[in-house]
């Protein structure tokens, strides 16, 4: 288990971390979430011990990560595929590993090939790996002690589509067996999928945090069609609230407070054609994150003055 309590780092006057709390639970994977720049790497620094906290504490398995005596074997991390020493090969990295926490040479062998690294690519030097190569094997060396916590900052990063399936197969596999995931993106769709505890933080302040069906539940239905003005006109009439979608569905699109049902019906009695209708689960988590997150959204404002 991870419990945060009031954790607050500051750099001068700026605040990166304020006044965090929640708890990461055995048995579930925790997705934590939030805008590049929006405190998740500095929450999960001073997790491991790497970064002092100004003010709250932070317990994984029930201490202080400096006060683990072997804290690879209880504790795996992740928080920079990058930083790994490019002049050693993959082999050697988890060997040094292996023996640093006492465990029998065997593991490295099974990590290699848990994380699909071939012996060749084993043996090759770290600077030539691609940061794929490298996020599996910074994921190697996290499990190599069979923590019962993991703790892994954007490990998807550098993946490709079918690594990034293996990695949540592999991660929710974990979990199941009762260890305690959490695991960083600023990409939703990377971690919904896997999800079952939500933590999204903004300008270093958890902005929203439950379970994945607790804010899946009012996302309602995501409706798209050739005249939302019309859609829009008949569902007010009928006294259903509903907003633009062009976030995630597009210009044509509306999110209604209401069951796909009830908006079919309503859109055939005014009869305004419809593209689609479903529920909007996934794409109301997304309206969400970034309604919460919109004031650290500094890409989004990119994209928008360039097309402007």
């Amino acid at each position: 288990m991870i419990t945060v309590d009031d954790l607050t780092k500051t750099y001068g006057g700026f605040r990166a971390v304020d006044d965090v709390s929640f708890t990461a639970r055995p048995g579930r994977v925790t997705g934590f979430l939030g805008p590049n720049g929006a405190g998740k790497s500095t929450s999960m620094r001073v997790m491991v011990g790497l970064t002092p906290p100004t003010s709250g504490h932070v317990t994984v398995c029930g201490r202080r990560f400096a006060d683990l005596p072997n804290p690879g074997r209880e504790v795996g991390v992740l928080l920079d595929a990058s930083a790994q020493h490019a002049g050693r090969t993959g082999r050697e990295i988890l060997t040094i590993a292996q023996r640093t926490m006492g465990l029998p040479k065997e593991r490295v062998a099974e990590l290699v090939e848990q994380v699909s690294l071939t012996p060749a690519e084993a043996d090759r030097r770290v600077r030539h790996y691609s940061l794929g190569m490298r996020q599996r094997l910074g994921i190697a060396t996290a499990l190599l002690g069979e923590p019962e916590v993991l703790i892994l900052d954007e490990p998807a990063n550098g993946l490709d589509p079918a690594g990034i399936r293996w990695m949540r197969d592999l991660l929710r596999g974990y979990a199941d067996l009762g260890a305690t995931v959490l695991l960083s993106s600023h990409l939703l769709h990377e971690i919904e999928v896997v999800a079952d505890d939500l933590v999204v933080i903004g300008n270093g302040r958890i902005v929203a945090q439950g379970t994945k069906a607790e804010l899946l539940a009012s996302a309602g239905t995501l409706v798209r069609t050739p005249d939302v003005a019309a859609l829009a006109t008949a569902l007010t009439a009928s006294g259903v609230t509903c907003t633009p979608s062009a976030a995630v569905g597009g210009a044509d699109a509306l999110r209604v407070e209401a069951e796909p049902a009830l908006v079919g019906s309503i859109a055939l009695e005014a009869r305004v054609p419809l593209l689609e209708l479903r529920p909007a689960e996934g794409a109301g988590l997304e309206e969400m994150f970034l309604e919460l997150t919109a004031d650290d959204q500094r890409e989004t404002t990119v994209r928008e003055g360039a097309t402007a």
